[in-house]
């Protein structure tokens, strides 16, 4: 996958601001960000990403709620990757049911295994 243009969705304007510049640096191109599950359902629709960068712990309705939501609602829609600042081993069966295609611990993410992770998810 080439670059791509991804919304950031985090309830955290600092780490918002890093994941840009992370993935602007590696060539993504960052349309849209978003503070909480309200607004990323707005931004995602009318932006259409191809990419959303899903913070798990969102003030109104968690990561997973807002995956299944635009699972339902953009068939066909962006890939969505869950983050947290927590190990993947907190959320159990929780990532696998989940429709988003895969999982980023924070203090993980950059532009090349963001792209790989993509890449590897069935579509």
């Amino acid at each position: 996958m080439k670059a791509a243009t991804v919304v950031v969705v985090d309830d955290h304007a600092g780490f918002r601001a890093t994941a840009r510049r992370v993935l602007e640096g590696d060539g993504w191109t960052v349309v849209g960000e978003a503070e909480d599950a309200a607004s990323a359902l707005t931004a995602i629709a009318a932006l259409r990403p191809d990419v959303v960068l899903l913070d798990i712990g969102l003030p109104d309705l968690d990561g997973f709620g807002v995956a299944e939501r635009i699972a339902e609602a953009l068939d066909g829609g962006p890939a969505v990757v869950l983050v947290s600042s927590r190990d993947r081993s907190a959320y159990g069966g929780r990532l696998a049911a989940s429709p988003a295609i895969g999982f980023v611990a924070k203090h993980e993410l950059d532009g090349p295994g963001l792209r790989a992770l993509i890449a590897e998810a069935p579509r």
